[in-house]
C-alpha cells in the first residue's frame, strides 16, 4: 500500500484529500506547517510521494521541495493555488515531477499521483521461491508448493525486497507497515523476520536475506539474484 505525505495548510482541503485518498487504498501522513515538514524531514522522504501546497506558514512549498530534494528522489507533486506559468516553472525547477493548480478535478488528481507512484513488480524471486504479491502467495518453484501470507507479511515482505541492502529500522518498519493507527510492540517485528527466516532460510542461525542489525532492526540481502 503507497504511503502519500500531504502538506496542506487549509484543513477543510486537507480532510478532503485525505479522505479521497484513503477511499483509493493510500496511507496518508499530513502536514499543516512548513516547519513540521523540516523537522520531519526522514518521514517525509519515507513516503512514496509527497503533495506539497505552495503557500505555507514557516517554510514556502519551493524550499521545502528543494530541501526534500537534497535528501531523496521521491515523486513531488505541488497542489498550489499558485497556477500561472512562472509558479509551475519555479515549482519544477525546484525539483517537483508535476504541478496541478487550484481548483483540481479530483479524477486528474489521482490520475497523476498514480503515474507519479513508483512502479512494483508483482513476483520476485528468492532463492527456491516465487513471492506474488498480487495473490500473497509463496509459490515453491521446485515442489511448486503455495503458502498463503497475511497482508501485513506481505507488506513485511515488499518493504523488504524495496529497499534491499538497506538497514531498516523497527521504528521505520512499524511505520511503513502497521501505520500510526497500530501500535504493535517491535516483537511483532521479530516475530515476523523468525517467520520469514523459517520459510525461506536454509539456516536459520546463519541467514542468507533477512540479517539482524543489533541495536537498529534488520537488513534484506538476496544473494541469489
Amino acid at each position: 500500500m503507497a504511503k502519500i505525505c500531504v502538506v496542506e495548510d487549509d484543513p477543510i482541503l486537507l480532510e478532503f484529500i485525505v479522505f479521497n485518498l484513503k477511499k483509493e487504498g493510500f496511507e496518508t501522513v499530513c502536514y499543516t506547517h512548513g516547519g513540521q515538514v523540516m523537522d520531519n524531514i526522514q518521514q517525509v522522504i519515507s513516503c512514496d510521494l509527497v503533495m506539497l501546497d505552495n503557500m505555507l506558514p514557516g517554510f514556502s512549498g519551493i524550499e521545502l521541495c528543494k530541501e526534500i530534494r537534497k535528501h531523496s528522489g521521491v515523486g513531488i507533486l505541488f497542489l498550489s493555488a499558485k497556477g500561472n506559468a512562472s509558479d509551475r516553472i519555479e515549482g519544477l525547477k525546484a525539483g517537483a515531477n508535476d504541478y496541478l493548480a487550484k481548483p483540481f478535478n479530483l479524477e486528474e488528481l489521482i490520475l497523476r499521483i498514480q503515474v507519479l507512484l513508483p512502479k512494483q513488480a508483482t513476483t520476485y524471486a528468492l532463492g527456491l521461491f516465487e513471492l506474488n504479491f498480487d495473490s500473497m502467495e509463496v509459490i515453491h518453484t521446485q515442489t511448486s508448493e503455495v503458502q498463503t501470507l497475511s497482508k501485513k507479511e506481505m507488506a513485511l515482505l515488499r518493504l523488504f525486497v524495496d529497499n534491499e541492502n538497506r538497514v531498516l529500522s523497527r521504528d521505520e518498519i512499524l511505520d511503513k507497515v502497521w501505520g500510526e493507527d497500530v501500535y504493535p510492540t517491535t516483537r511483532t517485528i521479530d516475530n515476523f523476520v523468525l517467520a520469514f527466516r523459517r520459510m525461506f532460510e536454509g539456516d536459520q542461525k546463519h541467514p542468507k536475506y533477512f540479517h539482524s542489525i543489533r541495536g537498529v532492526g534488520y537488513k534484506f540481502i538476496n544473494q541469489n539474484k
